[in-house]
């Protein structure tokens, strides 16, 4: 078994083979950049729970749906972990142990996780890696060659569990058991008064600058209503950021260039790794980026670090003159019994539990489907995902066992195989053709917008008009003619490839199997394949099962 030293020396090298592999003139305007969709960089003082998972599953989602869309495109897909800061610092020395081996460990359980959830990511970068060190520093000497950044004295709320200072119009006061306390209105930490010597970064130069970006661009922040908020909080003044802490107070950070005396701020430190996680700073091609596949396309965040991404990350953007992200994707939060997860509540979901229990592609439809609208916190509940795995389970597996069953295959197999773009639209087969002809256009387009939980109701409604006609027509019928039977099989076994086709990027596993037995060719599992009619189905297996689940147990 390797060492976590050698585990780490081999991903860095992964990642910066993939990083680099196929990198395009930035002057190249001719060439489309590669796409670029990130998720948040994880911050490891804590196993994973079900929301690491979520964040995870839906930048998969639209990484695996860039590649389906154009699979000559390159696809660079970004997960990670944010490692140094206070908290791991003294997390390290409690537990007797250096900060680097300490996180070594730590990062591990997420990298688990990317593999045990079937993550695509092409780089799974760590704060601690030498290439991000270095992108930072030359980013800090960038911003104080422009005179963005200088010394002064702080003072402010701070949390130490949020690492950020809170302005006052953030904080409120509590009081409990008679003890007075101040806590961030933000996340719910306390937070306490502090005083010192850093630097900062010149956030309050970028306030009209920003306001105006997302003023023009409405679709930059998803979903609409934390877009608001961004504007709402552009129209009062940006206090200057603190970029440094004291190195005697933080040691474990990259060093301010030319300070030894000070540590970057963890903040300006984990936002770089956006940019140093596709080969920043690009001094071979002089250019911004472009050909390395920023700015990103999505980034995937969670709505309690919406602040850092739309207003200090788009600063510091807008300081090195580089393009601002496309789109934020701002999702919302898992809750367990309509409480906030909490470790000392002791109601924290475990993605891998889950994951074993049900299985993966079971999980990320529950993700999707349930979790894919953005707008609102979402309870985790096993009914619930009892419930939707039932669901897709009898939507697709047992229909296709339905249509291709023994008693099916010998009696349409009298008569020659109809093709599904000549059969007419009668009154029992017109809703599932009506469903069929626009389901690849309205999958696209609604993740296109987003709309992840859209696009899974789309192909949900067809297969449910596939059964529905099951049900309704009986194919095997005494009284079903042979030639009907073949035209019943025919559009539901072609509402079951587009099906596969489109879910695909939500559930990769069981979406190959089926279409493995579908007889379509790898070659032939493409956005452009899933329109209706697209490709004829191949050589149809017979008797395959697509959930090993106990259905009795759900």
């Amino acid at each position: 078994m390797q060492s976590l030293s050698a585990v780490r020396v081999l991903s860095r090298r992964s990642c910066l083979a993939r990083c680099q592999h196929r990198t395009y003139s930035d002057s190249a305007s001719s060439v489309v950049k590669p796409y670029y969709v990130t998720t948040p960089i994880f911050y490891p003082n804590a196993a994973p729970h079900i929301g690491h998972l979520h964040s995870l599953v839906i930048a998969d989602i639209f990484a695996r749906h860039a590649r389906l869309s154009n699979p000559g495109r390159e696809v660079h897909f970004i997960t990670g972990t944010d490692e140094h800061g206070l908290k791991i610092q003294n997390a390290a020395k409690a537990g007797g142990m250096e900060p680097l081996a300490f996180c070594d460990e730590l990062s591990e359980h997420f990298r688990n996780l990317t593999r045990k959830a079937n993550v695509s990511n092409s780089c799974f970068m760590r704060t601690t890696e030498r290439q991000h060190r270095d992108a930072v520093q030359h980013l800090w000497k960038e911003l104080d060659a422009k005179g963005l950044i200088y010394k002064g004295s702080h003072a402010g709320w701070y949390s130490v569990s949020d690492e950020t200072f809170y302005p006052t119009m953030q904080v409120a006061k509590q009081e409990q058991d008679g003890e007075e306390y101040y806590i961030s209105t933000t996340s719910g930490s306390r937070v306490e008064w502090q005083e010192e010597e850093n630097y900062k970064f010149r956030l309050s130069a970028f306030r009209e600058s920003l306001s105006s970006h997302f003023a023009a661009h409405p679709d930059a922040i998803y979903p609409p209503q934390h877009h608001a908020d961004i504007m709402a909080a552009l129209q009062e003044p940006l206090e200057d950021l603190s970029v440094s802490r004291k190195r005697a107070r933080l040691a474990w950070g990259i060093p301010v260039p030319n300070d030894p005396e000070h540590t970057v701020y963890v903040w300006i430190d984990a936002l770089t790794v956006y940019l140093s996680s596709v080969g920043y700073p690009w001094n071979s091609t002089g250019g911004d980026g472009s050909g390395h596949g920023w700015p990103p396309n999505v980034q995937v965040i969670g709505k309690d670090i919406l602040r850092f991404h739309a207003i200090y990350f788009p600063a510091m953007l807008q300081a090195l003159g580089l393009p601002l992200t496309q789109r934020l994707l701002s999702h919302s939060h898992w809750t367990v019994d309509r409480a906030k997860m909490s470790k000392s509540v002791g109601n924290v979901a475990d993605p891998i539990k889950a994951i074993d229990d049900y299985g993966i592609d079971l999980v990320r439809y529950y993700l999707a489907r349930v979790g894919g609208r953005f707008k609102d916190d979402v309870d985790w509940s096993q009914e619930q995902l009892q419930k939707h795995s039932r669901e897709i389970i009898s939507l697709l597996g047992n229909l296709f066992m339905r249509a291709t069953s023994s008693m099916m295959m010998r009696k349409v197999s009298k008569v020659k195989r109809p093709n599904v773009t000549t059969i007419s639209e009668s009154i029992a087969f017109s809703p599932l053709l009506s469903a069929l002809k626009t389901l690849a256009l309205t999958v696209d387009g609604n993740i296109q917008r987003c709309q992840v939980a859209d696009a899974v109701d789309a192909i949900v409604l067809a297969l449910h008009e596939a059964n529905l006609l099951m049900t309704q027509a009986a194919p095997w019928s005494k009284e079903t003619s042979e030639t009907v039977a073949a035209e019943v099989q025919m559009l539901v076994l072609e509402a079951l490839r587009q099906s596969a086709i489109l879910l695909q990027p939500v559930m990769p596993d069981k979406t190959t199997v089926l279409l493995d037995s579908l007889g379509v060719s790898p070659t032939q599992r493409t956005l452009a394949d899933a329109g209706f009619g697209r490709r004829r189905i191949g050589s149809v297996r017979m008797g395959v099962r697509l959930f090993d689940l106990d259905m009795s147990k759900l």
